[in-house]
């Protein structure tokens, strides 16, 4: 027997789950049928259609490396919960939903029609994919398969049992996958705490960063000192590629410690990273390395949980961090952070970095000369390898 879209429709309405829908390129017939049945305003605090280009670069606050994908679909959902999370009260657990499809239209599509969706909550990544069979369904069916597919999300965030249909074709499935977060992970998100250690140790998981406070203080697990690392490499590692590696090597024998890598969740210009995307990135590390997850986006909130540190930057990154632009186009914002960071104690140990057509090292900054103090410079005859992630990420398919 099939489930009538009204009755799953009813049971979300009936459920305390609250949430912002997001749908790009198919899946909009969700947001409709979700209208359409009394009730409606239980459920949806917010539905968003960025169908172009730079509405869709706007949700997401930079480009995607793919808009159909299922890393868009995760970051389409994680930019949901979090205006999920502003509409709702403190104490409700909202969800972000989201949906990017690539359907048949008007012009011949080369590659194949798929849909991707996605799930967060303050405790789970979710996503699901499905490849349709090119040619075998008008536009019309395609949208409508997405718009039961997105239903089906929402009931899964809802907590709903119940599903709808979905009349696949031989040799059609869905594609799902789900990542459920430790509690240190979740508390990172939500802000409750600033950073925890992975790796570097026998326990998965080590220290804890409480919010508004520059020292660690142990998970229940890990019993005694926090011991802050004199020497910090910050990245997106993704992927974490041997240019990595080589980098941390040399940063250890010139100043006789080894690097901690640190990873922000929160980014400036994009989403906060997904539980599974963390999952992913951190499965590159080995148990020895030592990983702080944490939510300093910018230098100055780094220097801040790490005082006294010397952080391993590329030029690239180091122009950002002299750049006001960067700063809401403020110099004087610019120059207080700079003095912030010198006034912790931080220093920076600077590898030469391609911007461009050219190779870039310390001395062809344009930088103050506040921060250039603070750096210390690798010799390109020490290091130098022209090692691009985007690149890497594009010969893997990712």
């Amino acid at each position: 027997m099939h489930l009538p879209i009204e009755q799953l429709v009813q049971q979300i309405h009936d459920s305390p789950t609250r949430i912002v829908a997001v749908v790009t390129g198919g899946g909009s017939r969700a947001i409709a049928d979700l209208l359409e049945t009394p009730g409606g305003s239980r459920t949806l605090l917010e539905a968003a259609v960025p169908y172009s280009s730079p509405a869709m670069i706007a949700w997401l606050g930079g480009p995607p490396d793919e808009f159909c994908s299922s890393a868009t679909a995760r970051a389409m959902a994680m930019a949901a919960f979090y205006r999920a999370r502003r509409c709702e009260e403190p104490e409700a657990s909202p969800a972000g939903v989201a949906c990017t499809a690539s359907l048949a239209t008007d012009r011949p599509k080369r590659g194949p029609h798929r849909i991707h969706l996605a799930m967060q909550t303050a405790g789970v990544t979710a996503a699901w994919c499905l490849e349709l069979q090119k040619g075998r369904r008008t536009r019309a069916e395609e949208e409508r398969l997405a718009g039961r597919l997105m239903l089906n999300v929402v009931a899964e965030a809802c907590g709903v049992a119940d599903r709808l249909d979905l009349d696949l074709l031989e040799d059609e499935r869905v594609d799902y996958s789900r990542t459920e977060a430790p509690e240190a992970w979740r508390e990172l998100l939500l802000g409750k705490i600033e950073s925890v250690r992975v790796g570097g140790s026998t326990q998965p998981l080590g220290e804890v960063t409480e919010k508004g406070s520059p020292h660690a203080s142990p998970l229940a697990e890990g019993e005694g000192t926090s011991i802050l690392p004199p020497v910090v490499f910050p990245g997106a590692f993704n992927p974490l590629h041997a240019g990595h590696l080589r980098m941390a090597q040399i940063a250890q024998e010139m100043l006789g410690q080894p690097a901690a890598f640190e990873l922000s969740i929160i980014n400036v210009d994009k989403p906060p990273l997904d539980y599974m995307e963390l999952e992913r990135r951190l499965s590159q590390f080995t148990l020895g390395q030592a990983v702080h997850l944490s939510r300093a986006a910018t230098f100055e909130e780094k220097s801040r949980l790490f005082p006294g540190a010397t952080f391993v930057v590329g030029a690239d990154t180091l122009l950002r961090i002299a750049g006001p632009q960067y700063y809401d186009d403020s110099v004087s914002a610019c120059e207080r952070a700079i003095e912030r960071i010198a006034s912790r104690g931080c220093r920076f140990l600077v590898f030469g970095r391609r911007i461009g057509d050219s190779f870039v090292r310390l001395g062809d900054l344009n930088l103050p000369n506040a921060l250039r103090e603070l750096c210390r410079e690798v010799p390109p005859e020490v290091f130098r390898e022209d090692v691009s992630s985007t690149a890497l990420r594009k010969s893997q398919g990712q």
